[in-house]
């Protein structure tokens, strides 16, 4: 533990995204033979949170971060993962997510303090103190006849229409999901959220869990992101888990306290920021990955523009006259840089995998001083390892992580960054180079690495072809690339 006067280590940039991509999975090529569910199950261990959306434009947000780091895994075997064998369940981990079931426990005091009205959107704690009755006999309806939609309650209200204009049965639905009343078991193939009753999702293996106390709940959680970020300020480790400021910052100086993390500097950022004590940073990055703009490696945007020096903008909601990049666009990472962005449509009634726009993003430099904040919002939203000691006690009979040992050893063998050669933290390599692949500053190389993306994500969608529109920096030779990639196949 670092005492008074001591220096803080020094990160480089460079170092800090290599750090960042090793804890996400990102920093080696996708593993090679046969996936299956011991993969699905190492991709929780790795991330820990799957962001859930509903836009459907190119594939479900929370299929998308499994391609990115395995590549043309089975979604029907991530279904049977989640919905059969309850090895991850959906609550509000980072916005609606799907997280290891193992980790319900730790998420209870978020459920109680909805419950007292803290924590959750005003308007559904509003409704359900303001219409108990109602949610009491919805809650009944579902014990009584087993899952149910909103829309199947004897009286689900109507809809004011537009993304918020929630009926009364959703609306009570929602309340009791996050007061933990009701789980999610499952979803339709509108996505629309089917709830039952927890005893009827959560194994009881789980649900017979002692309950901890909030404070050791925050602290692993803390725990959990500072191993899924690498190299995070206070603020990245509390968004991994929409953790308030408040609930956060003093257990955040308890575990540096207890020298479970261990504060150090990095060039460029203004804010000090928090490390494993042994985190190892890998002296290469070799990944290459489309992500989704709810990948959990640049869904926290201050983040991401800290790390690579890109603005990923959400421009979901923007009107499209308003649009800079396009509807739904994906950063492409290339090594250790965000190398270009591009604006995807999965056309499935023409099998084509449309891209609508493609830009190449310019070398940021090793060392990125956080860019001055845009106006636009940063978050991907609609609108925190702790000690072994800790997590055994309150997690007894569980493993300490909440996840299955095996599952992290597979994450680290096939998907993190303990096969490359790295250094601790202590003494750290001051620099150490970024990538041994294509340059990601040159368009030519990166729109070759985007084409043959392109095409294994098409293959793993079902589309039969890709069509680039001229649209953007990298347009001209991305169509080439992809011409060449025809050609050759």
């Amino acid at each position: 533990m670092r005492r008074k006067g001591d220096a803080l280590a020094l990160l480089t940039g460079s170092q800090a995204r290599r750090a960042a991509l090793a804890a996400q999975g990102l920093a080696r090529p996708r593993p090679t033979g046969r996936l299956d569910r011991r993969h699905l199950r190492a991709l929780f261990a790795q991330v820990g949170v799957v962001q859930i959306d509903s836009v459907n434009v190119l594939a479900r947000a929370h299929y998308l971060p499994g391609w990115s780091r395995l590549g043309p895994y089975s979604r029907e075997m991530f279904d049977r993962l989640v919905r059969v064998e309850r090895y991850a369940y959906e609550y509000w981990a980072h916005e609606a997510s799907l997280v290891p079931v193992a980790w319900e426990p730790l998420l209870r005091w978020r459920a109680a303090a909805a419950l007292a009205g803290d924590g959750m959107w005003r308007g559904i704690a509003a409704f359900g103190r303001e219409r108990a009755d109602y949610v009491a006999d919805a809650l009944a309806q579902v014990r009584d006849r087993g899952p149910l939609a909103a829309a199947d309650l004897a009286e689900p209200g109507r809809g004011g229409g537009g993304w918020w204009g929630w009926a009364d049965g959703k609306r009570a639905m929602e309340y009791l999901m996050w007061t933990g009343q009701l789980c999610v078991a499952g979803r339709r193939p509108s996505f629309e959220r089917l709830y039952d009753l927890p005893e009827r999702v959560i194994p009881p293996a789980v649900l017979g869990l002692p309950t901890p106390d909030p404070h050791d709940a925050v602290r692993i959680l803390l725990g959990h992101a500072a191993d899924r970020l690498g190299v995070a300020t206070a603020g990245d480790l509390a968004d991994y888990f929409r953790l308030p400021a408040a609930v956060a910052r003093p257990r955040l100086a308890e575990l540096v306290e207890n020298g479970e993390l261990v504060e150090v500097g990095v060039v460029g950022w203004s804010a000090r920021a928090y490390a494993r004590p042994g985190l190892t940073v890998a002296r290469r990055a070799a990944g290459r990955a489309l992500l989704s703009p709810f990948d959990p490696l640049v869904w926290e945007r201050a983040r991401t523009r800290r790390l690579f020096g890109m603005d990923v903008v959400l421009e979901l909601y923007t009107p499209a006259p308003k649009r800079r990049y396009g509807y739904y666009v994906l950063p492409f990472l290339l090594g250790d840089r965000l190398a270009a962005r591009v604006d995807l449509k999965a056309d499935r009634a023409a099998r084509v995998l449309r891209v609508a726009a493609a830009w190449h993003e310019p070398d940021p430099g090793s060392d990125i001083p956080a860019p001055r904040r845009p106006g636009r919002p940063g978050r991907a939203g609609r609108a925190g390892r702790p000690s072994d000691v800790a997590a055994d006690r309150v997690l007894a009979g569980a493993d300490p992580e909440g996840v299955d040992l095996a599952d992290r050893e597979l994450a680290d063998r096939e998907l993190g960054g303990a096969e490359l050669e790295g250094a601790e933290l202590e003494g750290a390599d001051p620099g150490g180079s970024a990538s041994d692949g294509p340059d990601p500053s040159s368009p030519a190389a990166v729109a070759a690495e985007l084409a043959a993306e392109l095409a294994a994500l098409a293959g793993w969608l079902g589309l039969d072809r890709i069509e680039v529109v001229a649209n953007g920096t990298l347009a001209p030779a991305l169509t080439r690339a992809v011409a060449a990639l025809g050609a050759a196949g």
